[in-house]
C-alpha cells in the first residue's frame, strides 16, 4: 500500500471515530429505544431508560468506568442512579443511534463517578427523571 493511500485510510478512520463510530456506539450505549428488547439487540447487559425522551440504552448501576465500554463513562444522574453514558466531544458524537427529534446533547455538567475524570457525556432530554 502506498504511503499516500495509507495516510488517507488513517485520516478517514480518525474522522469516522470522531463522528460516532466508537465501541459505545457499536454496543448501543446511548441508542434510542422503547423497551429493553431494543437495547438487547445491541448487547445483553443494556436496559432502556424510558424516562429519557426517545429512551436511552445504557448499562445501569455501574460503579466505575471499568464497568462501561470504551467511549463511555460511569455517571451519576439526577435520579441518583449510575449509568454508562456515551462520552463525547461534540453533539454529533451522541447521536449515531438516535433520531433527530430525540437527539442527546453533549454536556459538561455531568457527575462522573470517577472524581478524577473530566470531559463531557451524552445526555438526552428527560421526560420524567
Amino acid at each position: 500500500m502506498s504511503a499516500l493511500r495509507l495516510s488517507f485510510v488513517v485520516i478517514i478512520s480518525f474522522l469516522g471515530a470522531a463522528c460516532g463510530d466508537g465501541e459505545a456506539d457499536a454496543e448501543g450505549i446511548g441508542a434510542e429505544c422503547v423497551d429493553d428488547d431494543a437495547c438487547v439487540a445491541f448487547a445483553d447487559d443494556l436496559s432502556c431508560i424510558t424516562a429519557f425522551d426517545g429512551g436511552y440504552c445504557a448499562q445501569t448501576d455501574c460503579v466505575s468506568d471499568e464497568d462501561c465500554p470504551n467511549d463511555s463513562a460511569c455517571v451519576t444522574h439526577d435520579d441518583a442512579r449510575n449509568y454508562c453514558f456515551r462520552t463525547c466531544e461534540s453533539k454529533p458524537d451522541c447521536n449515531a443511534n438516535r433520531a433527530p427529534d430525540v437527539e442527546a446533547s453533549c454536556v459538561g455538567s455531568i457527575t462522573f463517578v470517577d472524581p478524577e475524570r473530566d470531559g463531557k457525556a451524552c445526555e438526552p432530554s428527560s421526560s420524567g427523571i
